[in-house]
């Protein structure tokens, strides 16, 4: 275990023989400089414990992040944001990113290149829309955009065909894209407290979707649910599929 002092944070290498280091102090504002010459580290932590009172403050992660090229999961969530830079893209190997809390409204188009990339959590951020580069990661099977001010989904989601988990709560979503239905891989999908008032008539196509009792509140709860009502929506896919099939039905008579 190493230890160093710099800008009132303290840097601890953990487990040094894998590759982790955690930097912790109070009220962190940037990287310190002897960070970026660790060349091999594989996993960075630089977020407070969610138990603690410290604050962290980063605006910006520099653009020296490219220098690890060997990052598998980097933890930034937790601080203050505003930009990602390109660099980011050059990050290859990264298979966790943690964004989550800081005070993003947009992500650099190099993001679409991390084609390792497996789980990305951007809750409680300042996204207006799913930012486009991310429907490029086709590797990614979770992703947190819950709580920012997201209105439209692309059709392009169409394309993250291993996602199994999308949390979409607290965002300001007033219809979903057909494009969502062809994520058979779906296991997970959160969408309470948006505007929704109808769901795509393909939605019944989702069948792995997991409908336990315990999640029906985030599944669609706090939405003007009015295609299906808000009683099938409750009952499951299978139900909403059943739902189109005799309105349809009825529509042609």
């Amino acid at each position: 275990i190493a230890r160093g002092v710099c800008n009132k944070s303290s840097v601890t290498i953990l487990c040094e023989g894998k590759k982790k280091l955690k930097i912790s102090g109070r009220e962190l504002s940037s990287v310190p400089a002897q960070v970026f010459g660790l060349d091999q580290l594989q996993v960075l932590e630089m977020s407070p414990e969610r138990e603690s009172c410290l604050r962290y403050r980063m605006e910006l992660l520099p653009q020296e992040i490219s220098r690890l090229r060997n990052l598998t999961c980097l933890y930034v969530d937790s601080n203050n944001l505003k930009k990602i830079p390109a660099e980011i893209g050059t990050l290859s190997h990264l298979e966790r990113l943690t964004l989550s809390n800081n005070s993003l409204s947009s992500l650099p188009p190099e993001m679409g290149a991390l084609q390792r990339l497996r789980s990305l959590h951007l809750a409680n951020n300042s996204l207006t829309e799913l930012p486009a580069p991310l429907c490029q990661l086709r590797s990614l099977t979770f992703l947190d955009v819950s709580d920012n001010r997201i209105g439209t989904i692309p059709s392009s989601i169409r394309h993250l065909e291993k996602l199994e988990t999308l949390l979409l709560l607290f965002n300001s979503l007033k219809s979903l894209p057909e494009d969502v239905c062809l994520l058979r891989n779906l296991h997970t999908l959160w969408l309470g407290n948006n505007h929704l008032q109808s769901l795509p008539t393909t939605f019944g196509n989702l069948v792995n979707l997991d409908w336990g009792y315990n999640y029906c509140s985030c599944n669609f709860e706090g939405n003007p649910l009015e295609s299906p009502p808000p009683e099938v929506c409750s009952r499951g896919p299978e139900e909403i599929r059943h739902y189109f099939l005799s309105f349809h039905r009825t529509q042609r008579d």
